[in-house]
């Protein structure tokens, strides 16, 4: 028995004080787990075969008495063999390449600046891949810390999900792996420490105390106006969660531009509230209090006059106005220099954190573990002339179909689900229309006159539709990682750009169809009054829905406000209130416990796993507000400024959380953000387009301009008459029986003396030769709509390709220092060698030995677990 009260809680090294603990097994012994104690005995002894050292904490000494807890150690032979094995890179020189960047008026960053030993936590050095057999090339001061935790974490993660747990006799190669041990109940978690508690210092003074550091200047929301300390956060979880945080602190650097442009386009609708003519016609009582307008939908709608919507026309001018396509072509510049910018300063990254020769055919080489051991088939390869592990064709095909049709599936389901909704808009409007003919709402204070039956049918729905999109998500997560498991894809990269992929796929579908459908496709196919289009045909009796006079622009706007922060809300608190809950209800014994009882261990194992997927539902739900902001921002141009402030939020929320409520992540590298670079570059393509098609078909833009350069009568240039000349007439005798509103449901002002009412659209009044067909105005509105288009969309794409070809991907400097690290690599690696050889027939020439001189040490002689061997 050990007496944990001579031992720190802080404590990362085993009993001795001396070896450092890397990782950590934690299992339950149950009582009819005879099978299990065989396969950790197993595992265990494979562990202690290939080299790494184990130390077993006792379940009375764990605070709930059940749990034992298996300290692994991996020394410096082995740290060294797999270094080399998976070509981690090393320091071999301190970096002699003066730093030039000094930025002018550099003074006023200085309140978001974090000290220097925060932002540069190491010495910048040149490095090279790592040689077992060339130990004295590279700078070894101390063996115990050469290699960072992190690395020291990923060798051990390495070795453990490849090694084995049955005896040599049986044969079972499919039993490997730690991933399979958690997933059939023998490990019941198995994870890196944290090297302190986040609040305050360890008290050993051989503890980094990073993550104190990290919660300090980075996680606490105060520190929301600071950098990010990249270089810290680098060292301490791995370049592959360094990378994630850079990229979102880069976006949301960028985003602050675009909010600026996009509040002032909003201003100026503010500013110019007074000169919208076309509000104040329909606002004023001889205008709009005398046009009679048709019923909005059958029967349950009566007739009504167009004044009653002076207050949409007045809100929709805040998002419909000139401003509106200037913003609409400064996005499509604006996102292309976001992906041009983000390549520079990702390749600075790359060669800062060492990833420039890190390529992905490295990780092509390590095989996931499940795919060989499902894989039982064996085949030559004809590169290594070795038999590997892989999948025949006809099973890959098979499991692709069953994929492919899953996916279609699920899309079918929302679009399905969609459909409902827009069914529910038709059918609750009708409701809404009669019950408000008397204007009930107009009691309530404040919001009462701005209730129409156009809104609350628009918010409701929104609402629905919301809620539907989170059900939706919840259900095809556990599907779409189900299908991508059952494909069995070969590397750790594949899998991660087949799950992105199918997730990216369905959340486009579910989270942008709504949007699409007021934007692209509510009020241009409802016919016009005696010949009505409806939904599934005239015996649905549900009617298209129409436009109003204020257009469908605002309608999007509600629809855009609603999902987008809905989406942004409910995300943070998921992220942030769902582990803290969980982690106060697992800690609640120990917290009770003295803090000297309480090891770090048995701390980081009451917190939640990050899981290996953690970082891909960031990346998701920021592609997915990336999307928002730039596929529909010419019908809201402050969404960049919800998505600024959310962001802020974000990058703390996610600091906080990783560094407070979870287990370290294992460490883990890559040089990008890997496929998300090439669907946000979609994204941006598809931008422009569907921008240039809000601003043509669903604004009113282009019919305001046609109005006043070629039709106003009266040649002044303004819009004076537009209203009238908008609406076409109808004679109301014509009306289809099944379309007349029922008794009751007309307003106390309508009566027969009322012969004709007005709709939205340009088509020839009664009595005329071509009546109820489409004016020449019509054609002509409708030709530079598409003129529009094709302009807005050549001139944005030219200079988005004109601004890509100007902007290198690499900057000059970095490409100066990569090649002057190249060069000093093969230099010094050449003076090695022949120092070497010069010591090496020195010696023999003293000894007179006649053997062939050994230049390079042997390895140790341990079992290597590596599949690239």
């Amino acid at each position: 028995m050990i007496d944990k009260q001579q031992q720190s809680k802080d404590s990362v090294f085993f009993r001795d004080g001396v070896r450092r603990i890397d990782f950590v097994l934690s299992y339950i012994d149950d009582k009819d787990g005879e099978r299990k104690q065989e396969r950790r005995k197993l595992y265990e002894a494979n562990l202690m075969k290939v080299g790494l050292e184990l130390e077993t904490e006792d379940k009375s000494e764990s605070e709930d008495g059940k749990t034992y807890f298996v300290k692994i150690h991996a020394p410096w032979e082995v740290l060294a063999t797999y270094a080399d094995v998976l070509k981690i890179k090393v320091p071999f020189k301190a970096n002699d390449i003066p730093d030039n960047s000094q930025m002018p008026m550099n003074w006023l960053a200085t309140p978001f600046r974090l000290p220097e030993h925060i932002m540069h936590p190491e010495p910048d050095y040149f490095t090279a891949s790592f040689d077992n057999s060339k130990c004295d090339f590279f700078l070894i001061d101390n063996k115990d810390t050469f290699f960072p935790p992190s690395t020291r974490n990923r060798i051990v993660y390495y070795i453990l999900s490849r090694c084995s747990y049955f005896r040599d006799e049986c044969g079972d190669k499919d039993k490997k792996g730690i991933k399979r041990l958690l997933n059939n109940g023998t490990y019941t978690a198995a994870f890196p420490l944290h090297d302190c508690r986040y609040w305050k210092r360890s008290r050993d003074a051989n503890c980094e105390s990073d993550r104190y550091n990290l919660y300090k200047y980075w996680a606490r929301f105060f520190c929301f106006f600071k950098e990010q300390p990249l270089n810290l956060i680098r060292k301490y979880y791995g370049e592959k969660i360094g990378i994630y945080f850079a990229w979102l602190g880069f976006y949301t650097e960028m985003l602050l531009f675009a909010a600026v442009v996009g509040t002032i386009c909003f201003i100026y609708g503010f500013l110019t509230y007074d000169d919208n003519e076309w509000s104040k016609e329909i606002c004023d009582e001889k205008i709009g209090g005398n046009i009679v307008m048709c019923p909005l939908c059958d029967k349950k709608c009566g007739y009504w006059k167009l004044n009653t919507t002076c207050n949409s026309s007045w809100q929709s001018h805040l998002f419909d106005n000139v401003a509106t396509v200037f913003f609409a072509i400064f996005m499509g510049i604006w996102v292309t220099l976001f992906l041009e910018f983000w390549k520079r300063r990702q390749a600075r990254l790359e060669y800062e954190w060492d990833l420039v020769d890190f390529e992905e055919e490295q990780q092509q080489l390590q095989l996931r573990p499940e795919y060989e051991t499902k894989c039982t088939n064996r085949k030559l390869n004809r590169i290594t002339q070795e038999m590997e592990p892989y999948l025949p064709i006809t099973s890959k095909c098979a499991r692709m179909c069953l994929s492919g049709a899953t996916v279609l599936f699920w899309i079918s389901l929302i679009i399905a689900c969609i459909i409902g909704v827009i069914a529910y808009r038709l059918a609750v409007y009708a409701a809404f229309a009669s019950i408000m003919k008397d204007s009930p709402t107009s009691n309530l204070q404040v919001v009462g006159p701005y209730i129409t039956p156009q809104l609350a049918t628009s918010v409701t729905a929104s609402c629905i539709n919301f809620i539907i999109i989170m059900i939706l998500n919840l259900m095809y997560e556990r599907v779409a990682i189900w299908i991508t498991d059952m494909e069995i894809p070969k590397t750790h990269l594949e899998y991660e750009n087949k799950l992105t992929v199918k997730m990216f796929l369905f959340q486009f579908v579910n989270y942008y169809s709504s949007c699409f459908y007021v934007a692209f496709f509510k009020g241009k196919f409802v016919g016009h009054p005696g010949n009505y289009a409806y939904m599934f045909g005239s015996l649905s009796k549900l009617r298209n829905e129409e436009c109003d006079p204020g257009g469908c622009l605002i309608e999007l706007t509600t629809q855009l406000v609603i999902v987008m922060t809905g989406k942004q809300v409910w995300g943070n608190i998921q992220e942030a209130l769902v582990p803290w809950l969980m982690n106060w209800w697992g800690s609640r014994k120990a917290r009770n416990h003295p803090e000297s009882l309480y090891s770090r261990w048995e701390q980081d194992h009451d917190l939640q796993g990050f899981g290996q997927l953690g970082l891909f539902y960031e990346y998701l739900e920021m592609v997915i507000q990336f999307g928002f902001i730039t596929l529909f921002v010419a019908s809201f141009p402050l969404a960049p400024l919800l998505a600024l402030i959310n962001n802020i939020i974000e990058v703390r929320v996610d600091s906080w959380k990783l560094t407070t409520q979870f287990r370290r992540p294992v460490a883990a590298k890559a040089h990008s953000i890997g496929a998300w670079e090439e669907i946000l570059s979609g994204i941006a393509i598809l931008s422009v387009v569907t921008n240039a098609f809000i601003v043509a078909f669903t604004s009113d833009m282009i019919p305001r301009l046609v109005y006043m350069y070629a039709y106003q009568p009266d040649s002044q240039r303004n819009m004076k008459g537009y209203i009238n000349d908008s609406l076409s007439v109808f004679n109301i005798s014509r009306i289809q029986l099944t379309s007349r509103p029922e008794e009751g449901e007309n307003p106390s002002w309508f009566n027969s003396s009322i012969t004709t009412c007005r709709y939205r659209d340009y088509r020839y009044p009664p009595g005329h030769e071509k009546e109820y067909e489409h004016t020449m105005q019509f054609w002509h509105i409708l030709a530079a709509k598409l003129a529009f288009i094709i302009i807005m969309e050549h001139v944005v794409f030219s200079v988005k390709f004109f601004v890509a070809w100007m902007i290198p991907d690499v900057p000059s400097d970095v490409r100066a220092r990569v090649k002057r690290e190249r060069y000093l690599v093969q230099e010094y690696l050449h003076n090695y060698e022949v120092e070497k050889l010069k010591v090496q027939l020195s010696l023999n020439s003293s000894n007179d030995c006649t053997c062939t001189p050994m230049i390079y040490p042997s390895l140790p002689q341990h079992e290597v677990l590596s599949e690239c061997l």
